[in-house]
Order: C-alpha cells, then structure tokens, then sequence
C-alpha cells in the first residue's frame, strides 16, 4: 500500500482531511531535473482561518483524552515512519535534493521525535508549591491549545515533525504551514503518518503556503504559540508581529558556525569533519560549519587537504547517481551563494576548491581568507578558512558574529577545548566534532540572531515550549473575609 499517493492530494491541502484549497495549487518540482513531481494545494489566508477555527474546536477534546491515547498515537506514528521509510525516502530525495543518507536521516529522527513525544504524554504535568496557608498549592502544566508551526524547505520532515508531534502529545492542535516548495516531505508525509497512526480529525492541518498563509497563521487569534524555523530576516517579521499581538513565538533561525581547529588537531579527521560540516545537504542547514577557524601552524595545510576532499566530492543527481552532494533548492538561492563566493574572491579571498556551478548543482567550495562569504550565511556548500594565532584570537574571531547557533572544536585536548567553549556565545557546542548535529531528546536552539534559545527537543524544552503554567490552590472551606 502506497502511504503518499499522489492521486490522494493532488491539487489538496489537509485540514482535518483531504479539501480543495480555496487559493489554489502549485507544481512540486525535483530541483535536479526541473521536472514536475506532481501538483499541491497551496493555501490562502481564508483557509487558515478555517483551519484555525476547527482546531480550537477539536483540540478541547484532544486535551481531555487519557494521555494513554495520546501516546499510543505518537507511538504507531513513529512506526509507520519506520514502515513507510523507503517511500519517503523517495520523496524526500526527489523534491529536496538530499542524498539518500540524509534522507534516511530525516525519517530515523522523525520516527524518534514520535517515540520521545509518546513519553512525554505521560510526563510530570507539575509540582507542589509551598504556601503559608491551610491549602493545597500547586503549579500544573496546561495545553496552550492551537500551535503553528511554520517549517523550512531544506530539512523539512524534522523541522515540521519536531513541533508537530510534542505539541499533540501535550494536548494542542496545530497548523502545520510547511514551505510549499517542499510540501509533499514537509507537509503530506506528517499528515499521511498521523492519519494512518488514528489522529482524530480536525487535530492536524497542514497548509502549504507562502508569506500570505504564514501572516495568516502568526495574527490568527486562535493561535496563541507560533513555532517558526527559518531564515532570520523571516523570524525577525514573525516576532514583531507576535510581540505587537502577545504571542508567543519560538524562533529557531539562521547561522554562521564556526569550526575551530587548534594546533593540536589530528589534520585528516580535522578536514574529513569540516567537509562534511560545510557539505551536507549542499551546505542548506542551519547549523552548516560556515566558518574554519585554524591554528596558524596547520591552516595552509589544512586548506590543501579541505580542497582536495571538496574536488573528489561526486556532484549530481541523487535519484538517480551515487553523489555527496545534490542540487541546489533554486536558481536564487544558487545566485545568492555564487555572488558571496565571487564577491569574497573580488574582496581578497583565495578560491582553493570549487566556485563553479551546472545548472543548480554546485561545486563544493573552500575560499582561504575573509570576505561576504566569511561574514555571512552562505546556505551553500562553502567553506571559508581564516588563520588564528593565539587562544585570545580564536575566541575572539568565533564570537564575531551576530549568530550563535553552533559550535564545534577539534583538539586532543579536551579540557582545553571546554574551557574555549566557555567562552563563546552559542546555543550548542560539540567538542571534537563538526557543527552539524541533532538528536530528539537534547534540546536544540541559539542565540542572537540564531533564535530565542532551547526550544525543542527533551521533556523540559518541550513542555516550556506547547504548555503555559496555570496556579491552583485547594482548601476544604471557603475562606472567610472581614468584609
């Protein structure tokens, strides 16, 4: 049996059940042959209002279930992302561009995003407060009721999933508004998933859509969280709005990681973790290794072997080619990285790898020295190289930057590296490791212009993240007042 098949929702979107959007539909196209995979409902401001309206209605019910349903949900969720793996797959490949080991990425955390939200169902909902009076005090954990989610296209089954599945554990509805470039792995797979797993209706919506759906979404009245994953021109917008209207808004942004490698690092397994840093998924995830820090000593030679790592790297078509990396996701984003390339070889960057493109697919690259590609979010494969000579210059250099994402240090020297991390601003540090990492039970976030912090993942980021604290106190009698 086919989970995702197209005759299912061509032209449709999921609200509550297959409809015909009122605004439309689009082509979903494979970015490595420009070809047409099929045709998605693109939703409109109107159907998130309805959206919206028939989630608050259902989602009472939903948080009155016994948290047992809750979790057998989650639970037969995660299995049917484990069952429907290789189909999904499919898809992910084609409309995203991933190379099959990053598609195999995307359903194993979903499945486990389904599996830890399953527990948290069962989780601790409160605590006993102390009071000075004859009474019962206590501070409990209640449902906020309606969450959106807007999710991005470059790893869009986790970024949708990891909101999507603790919010309905911890009783909410949600609007899921997934980039409809990616609609089908963003968006049909959790709605497909969710309905097979018996999610009653009217708990789930997913609405592809543009600005106009996502504005939509963040002034909806009914919908008091916003969790947003994306660029940080887009979150800035989605939080002015939900500070004017009160909202709460989880925003997981963009990012420019830094890889520092001391003077002690092993130079093979320093290069082999800095390319795939900067190289994965073609440079498109947040946590991209977007700059090298290098000891002075090593940083000609490490360039050397970075480039000849990114001159052996297949480029292609992962459908249909054994590649490391595939497409781009557009002929903009492709420009976008290609003038930052072109732009710091203009500025006085050596271009050592790369700086070539065919179509979307583009070259891995590695630039030696700063330049636009150095100081901003590239969200392509490109690695810049800056030399540093002291400790103090190290820090320095990896905190130069209004985004504080993650972090990765290579040395022998652990304790070293973990005093260097102290020093650092970020959301997320990995000790002799790259920068590109995830897992469903460690909470995930950044600061600065990264986001407003740890927001997902584990029991407690969770809970803070799709539940508000509501006070209650007990006692046997009426209190009695002097007037």
């Amino acid at each position: 049996m086919s989970l995702l098949d197209p005759k299912l929702w061509t032209g449709r979107i999921y609200s509550g059940g297959w409809v015909t959007s009122q605004a439309g539909e689009a082509a979903v196209v494979e970015p490595a042959t420009g070809g047409e995979l099929g045709r998605i409902g693109v939703a409109g401001a109107d159907d998130v209002r309805a959206a919206a309206r028939r989630a608050a209605q259902a989602q009472k019910d939903w948080a009155a279930t016994n948290f047992e349903e809750r979790a057998a949900v989650l639970r037969r969720a995660g299995a049917l992302f484990e069952q429907y793996a290789e189909e999904i797959h499919h898809w992910i490949i084609r409309e995203t561009g991933s190379v099959p080991p990053k598609a195999g990425l995307e359903t194993h955390v979903a499945a486990q995003e389904c599996f830890e939200a399953a527990a948290l169902a069962s989780g601790t909902t409160g605590e006993i407060l102390p009071t000075n009076r004859k009474r019962l005090s206590l501070a409990r954990r209640v449902p906020v009721g309606v969450v959106g989610v807007i999710a991005p296209f470059n790893v869009p089954l986790i970024l949708g999933i990891r909101s999507v599945a603790p919010a309905l554990a911890l009783g909410n509805a949600v609007v899921l508004k997934p980039d409809a470039r990616t609609a089908v792995s963003g968006g049909v797979v959790i709605a497909r998933v969710l309905e097979e797993a018996g999610l009653p209706e009217g708990l789930l919506h997913v609405l592809p859509g543009g600005p106009e759906a996502g504005e939509a979404l963040v002034a909806d009245p009914l919908v008091p969280v916003i969790s947003f994953t994306g660029s940080t021109a887009a979150g800035r917008k989605v939080g002015e709005a939900c500070g004017r209207l009160l909202k709460r808004a989880h925003l997981e942004l963009g990012g420019n990681s830094a890889l520092i490698v001391l003077d002690d690092a092993d130079l093979d397994l320093a290069a082999s973790a800095g390319a795939w840093g900067s190289f994965l998924h073609q440079g498109q995830i947040c946590m991209t290794t977007g700059r090298h820090l290098v000891h002075a000593s090593l940083a000609d030679e490490y360039v050397e072997r970075l480039a000849a790592k990114a001159d052996h790297l297949p480029v292609g078509d992962p459908a249909t080619q054994q590649v490391a990396l595939g497409p781009l996701i557009s002929a903009g984003q492709r420009d976008k990285v290609h003038a930052l390339v072109t732009g710091s070889v203009e500025a006085g960057a050596r271009l050592a790898a790369g700086g070539t493109y065919e179509d979307l697919f583009y070259r891995p690259t590695v630039l030696a020295g700063a330049g636009p590609a150095y100081d901003n979010e590239v969200f392509g494969p490109v690695a810049p190289v800056m030399p540093f000579h002291t400790i103090e210059e190290a820090v320095a250099l990896a905190g130069d930057s209004e985004y504080g994402l993650s972090l990765g240090i290579l040395s022998r020297d652990v304790m070293k590296a973990m005093h260097l991390a102290e020093q650092i601003p970020t959301g997320i540090v990995h000790i002799n490791d790259q920068t590109v990492d995830d897992e469903a039970v460690a909470p995930f976030g950044g600061l600065g212009a990264s986001g407003t912090g740890s927001r997902f993942g584990g029991p407690r980021a969770n809970a803070d993240a799709f539940t508000h604290t509501q006070w209650v106190t007990v006692q046997g009698d009426i209190a009695a007042y002097p007037f």
